[in-house]
């Protein structure tokens, strides 16, 4: 059971595990940026999206656009890795 079914197992899980922590650093963020994310210490990319910087953003706009751009590549980053781990798993590409 062990020898055929977790190499054509693991390989799915690797994407949704990837994908889902793509979607929880978006939660995190969304929630942060709303207040309800991580006590105000602890550095988040949705806390710099808002709070006392959210008056400045007409005239700075680089305060918004740089936190939300490593954001967006994190996302895309842990997603692609996700992706990768898959093409490298995958025993039914393994022959290719």
């Amino acid at each position: 059971m062990a020898r055929h079914l977790f190499p054509n197992v693991l390989a799915p899980i690797i994407v949704l595990a990837s994908t889902n922590l793509g979607i929880i650093i978006f939660i995190e963020a969304s929630l942060s940026f709303l207040g309800f994310g991580t006590p105000p210490p602890t550095p988040s990319w949705g806390r710099m999206l808002s709070g006392t910087s959210s008056g400045y953003f007409q005239i700075a706009w680089w305060m918004a656009f740089f936190p939300g751009l490593v954001l967006s590549f994190a996302i895309l980053g842990v997603n692609a890795l996700g992706d990768a781990l898959r093409d490298i798993l995958d025993p039914r590409l393994r022959g290719r």
